[in-house]
């Protein structure tokens, strides 16, 4: 078989297998496609044919094509991926993308609101319907820390007022249950009203949903979060994910407890969480100062 129907093979078995959700495997498929078409071009178009100086040409070709240091990492995890794959099958007999170095990529803080700026967001009109749903969706966002994704999916079932408990389908397709607020459970009730007026007995199980009737798509709650960003006097763009950092933020401040904080982001691995725990070097020297007893100042 050629490399294009080992990429179709691949396609199934990321499918099939690990349950990945649709957006990632049009990812993976998205960020091998234009470098099958080149190595055809090339008269590559065996999986033997891939070797460690194959796939060093692809890279340098990356960078040629001007993308980042993250990009090119995206690109080599997918090759990486797609040649185990191969190998697994007998396609292969070993992965040449795994003595390929990736780039480093300086990790970067994630942007988040301080909670007098978080307060200020939220104080949207209570007298416009549109507004009513975008403070549910904004609260909800930085009740829970849920991904955009996650918070379009969102279903009529999957929220435990009694509870105030989410059942949230995140990454991989894993289920975990995320407590929130009454901030936003108070939101919340306000837009199921607005929405039972909207929907008039037309059966409907999604949350959150347009005025045209129907689960609202992300690009308009990114529109929607921007546009509030902008009337509210937020510094810089407002998204989604700009709330679940700062939820993330404010919890692990708050807290301290990095593995909760994990479980209720859907982290699979606690060194993602980590990036969150940028604490001012101030307040770290004064805890260290307060806290370690090597390091408590003898009265004088």
């Amino acid at each position: 078989m050629k490399l294009h129907d080992w990429q179709q093979k691949w396609m199934l078995q990321l499918q099939g297998e690990r349950g990945l959700a649709e957006l990632t495997l049009k990812n993976y498929q998205r960020l091998i496609a234009a470098d099958l078409s080149a190595l055809e071009l090339q008269k590559i178009t065996e999986p033997k044919a891939l070797r460690v100086p194959v796939i060093e040409r692809l890279l340098v070709g990356w960078r040629r094509n001007g993308l980042g240091e993250r990009s090119i990492a995206l690109k080599l995890s997918a090759w990486r991926t797609f040649c185990q794959f191969m190998v697994e099958s007998n396609a292969m007999d070993d992965n040449p993308a795994m003595s390929v170095s990736a780039p480093k990529i300086p990790k970067r803080l994630p942007k988040n609101l301080d909670v007098d700026s978080i307060s200020h967001l939220l104080d949207l009109p209570t007298d416009d319907d549109l507004a009513i749903r975008d403070a549910a969706m904004m609260e909800l966002l930085y009740a829970s820390g849920i991904r955009l994704a996650e918070l379009v999916s969102l279903d009529l079932d999957h929220i435990d007022h009694r509870m105030m408990q989410l059942r949230v389908t995140g990454k991989g397709s894993k289920t975990r249950i995320v407590p929130f607020g009454r901030c936003a459970e108070k939101a919340l009730k306000k837009w199921l009203s607005v929405r039972q007026a909207w929907l008039n007995q037309k059966p409907e199980l999604a949350l959150f949903v347009s005025k045209r009737l129907q689960r609202i798509s992300p690009r308009t709650v990114q529109q929607r979060l921007n546009y509030w960003g902008k009337q509210q006097g937020v510094v810089g763009d407002l998204h989604p994910h700009k709330l679940r950092h700062s939820f993330a933020s404010h919890m692990l401040e708050s807290s301290g407890d990095l593995r909760a904080v994990q479980e209720m982001l859907g982290h699979a691995n606690l060194s993602t969480t980590q990036v969150y725990t940028h604490l001012d070097f101030k307040r770290l020297a004064s805890v260290y100062d307060s806290a370690h007893p090597r390091a408590r100042k003898k009265s004088t």
